[in-house]
């Protein structure tokens, strides 16, 4: 008897994975391509969608080959990352701008001096970054010679990667997103979860090119024929911090999970109920199911995993990502070397487009080992800093925080995790839960799963990491963090 499996792809900011799931939860196959980064100014980022969609493509054909029959397939991505395509041809008209892109901070700078921000912030609960997708879609239709006037005449749609992605993968059929996604768009009313006009004139945006919103599990369309060989629904969809939310089984208010990619992104699940920061952190839809939204409170980082890439790429200081963990267990202590990771401006909860990459404390004893180990210990500082700006919004402190991605499998990070969140860190058994998150949605859907409690009990954990540090190395190491913040903050940007 042929297995069941759902599809997932985690189309992610320099990779793209698709991945085969059992009914049991438990990964199959795994396929993975990284893709090109195009860096056309200073803080300026860009993706070729058809590179993603050919990746897309192939690694879903890799991953649907391991022998079983695929019920239905999920999405996630990178969020916030704007493609603006033909309805007719479906070929985009400008390269992808990445979420890490800054090149609207100007913008933002003149909404907020316009007195936008508040507005902005009661709807959306978002604050007004060139992190969003909204001024990254009004730059397009600004810039793209007759964008504009197309864009009024429904020639063109708009999506993040999730809806290029369902566009491509039906043919051109559907246009949609999900709750999740669109709520990082500055142009979606979190609260009565819808588009709001009075965002679209802010940016001055055509309603003709939005997708329609739904759950994040429902059946969004099916496969053409001709990609697996017959036609398979497309059931579950979420932005990339959203789907590992579900693929941690943060359910109860109160959970928490942070993921390790090229940023870093803590979610705290606050139920019903949509609680307004006062500490930089972000409102934002969690997920919608049943036409139920659970909101989450979250800090998103824009630099973790990624300051190990540069390392590796930018310096020729590692040969594997792993290299670090090795490198770091070397050394007794930091000998005062601390990075701030800012190449693209520091998010939550400074929230400063003019921030640029530091590094401090070097002195004739410093190796490559104290970079390293700095590039890690940033992450930790960083999450610290997250947790610190929730509790302050009135959020109970986690005990426990469930952690994911690529640097999750990094023993040596874990433990300094711990150590300054003073609280125990899980990691599960699978950590690739992003994924995992969009094979659950599908699943749902198609009814391989009855509801959030048969993915709770798929959830299994590998390793507890309990801190052992004690409180006065703990704030030592943090008033040398805020240091180093600080002389990273006093960068001037120059045009």
């Amino acid at each position: 008897m042929t297995d069941t499996i759902i599809l997932s792809i985690d189309q992610g900011t320099t990779s793209t994975r698709s991945m085969a799931f059992g009914a049991d939860g438990l990964p199959r196959r795994t396929a993975r391509r990284e893709f090109r980064q195009y860096y056309p100014a200073p803080g300026w980022v860009e993706h070729d969608p058809e590179d993603i969609w050919r990746d897309t493509a192939d690694t879903l054909k890799d991953a649907a080959d391991c022998g079983g029959e695929a019920a239905a397939i999920g999405i996630t991505n990178q969020r916030e990352t704007v493609v603006l395509w033909d309805r007719k041809t479906g070929e985009a008209v400008h390269k992808a701008i990445v979420w890490q892109d800054r090149r609207t901070a100007k913008l933002c700078a003149q909404l907020k001096a316009d007195g936008c921000e508040p507005m902005v912030r009661a709807k959306t609960g978002l604050l007004l970054d060139p992190y969003f997708s909204g001024t990254k879609l009004a730059w397009m239709l600004d810039h793209v010679e007759g964008a504009r006037a197309r864009a009024e005449k429904g020639e063109l749609a708009f999506g993040t990667i999730d809806s290029f992605l369902l566009w491509r993968l039906t043919g051109g059929k559907v246009h949609a997103t999900d709750a999740s996604n669109a709520s990082r768009t500055l142009l979606y009313d979190i609260h009565r979860n819808q588009w709001d006009d009075e965002l679209l004139r802010m940016l001055n945006i055509p309603v003709a090119l939005l997708p329609e919103v739904k759950d994040n599990s429902t059946i969004f369309g099916e496969t053409e024929k001709g990609l697996l060989g017959r036609s398979v629904p497309i059931g579950g969809m979420a932005g990339d911090q959203q789907a590992a939310v579900v693929g941690q089984a943060c359910f109860r208010p109160g959970d928490a999970k942070s993921t390790y990619g090229t940023g870093c992104f803590l979610l705290l699940n606050t139920g019903e109920e949509a609680v307004t920061s006062k500490n930089g952190m972000l409102t934002t839809i969690a997920y919608r199911l049943g036409g139920r939204t659970t909101y989450a409170l979250e800090g998103s980082i824009f630099v973790a995993g990624a300051a190990v890439k540069w390392l590796r790429d930018g310096l020729g200081l590692i040969n594997r990502a792993s290299d670090t963990n090795d490198l770091a267990t070397r050394l007794d202590g930091n000998n005062g070397v601390y990075m701030v990771p800012a190449f693209v401006g520091l998010g939550a909860p400074h929230w400063d487009p003019d921030a640029r990459g530091t590094i401090t404390g070097l002195t004739l004893d410093a190796t490559g080992a104290h970079l390293a180990r700095a590039a890690l210990e940033s992450v930790a500082y960083q999450t610290s800093d997250l947790v610190d700006a929730m509790v302050s919004d009135g959020a109970a402190s986690a005990r426990t925080i469930r952690v994911d991605g690529g640097m999750a499998a990094n023993d040596w990070f874990c433990q300094f995790l711990a150590d300054m969140l003073d609280a125990d860190v899980e990691r599960p058994a699978n950590i690739e839960t992003t994924a995992a998150g969009a094979a659950f949605l599908a699943g749902l859907a198609v009814g391989v799963w009855k509801g959030p409690e048969d993915v709770a009990a798929a959830w299994q954990r590998d390793r507890l990491f309990k801190p052992r540090m004690g409180a006065g190395e703990r704030e030592g190491l943090k008033a040398g963090w805020a240091d180093a913040l600080a002389r990273s903050r006093s960068h001037i940007a120059k045009d």
